[in-house]
């Protein structure tokens, strides 16, 4: 096996591991969500576990980063059961298309919208703690 492959097949593996890790979190959310806290949904208090966790340095970015770039990029495969399910009910889209589409492009305006505020927020917060490290650095 030569330095390349055996270098790809490193990563693969990593990439796998991760994925399982990430799934285990969610897991782990689903359960206590569905035994302590059923109107938070999992997926919301596993985002904030990983969070916490990340920040709190109890669970290194190396150790997801890529694991989370693969499921963003493999996103589409997880909205195939709603392409099944709008191939499957026909009529259902003959009675309620417009109103249907209209739903869905308002609710992707939105979730883009108040996902680039979140995102512009962070980055405005990260470049804020970047310029207070390098003052007490400077002083």
């Amino acid at each position: 096996m030569t330095m390349l492959s055996s270098l790809a097949l490193k990563q693969k593996l990593s990439t796998s591991a991760q994925v399982v890790l990430l799934s285990a979190v969610w897991v782990l959310a689903s359960r206590l969500s569905h035994h302590f806290m059923p109107a938070v949904p999992a997926g919301v208090l596993g985002m904030f576990l990983l969070l916490i966790s990340l920040q709190s340095g109890l669970l290194p970015l190396s150790w997801c980063k890529s694991g989370a770039r693969w499921l963003l990029a493999e996103m589409l495969l997880f909205f195939i059961p709603a392409t099944v399910a709008v191939v499957k009910y026909p009529q259902l889209i003959e009675t309620a298309g417009v109103r249907i589409v209209l739903v869905i492009l308002l609710s992707t305006v939105l979730v883009m919208t108040v996902t680039s505020l979140v995102v512009d927020a962070g980055y405005r917060f990260e470049i804020m703690l970047k310029r207070r490290l390098r003052q007490r650095e400077g002083v």
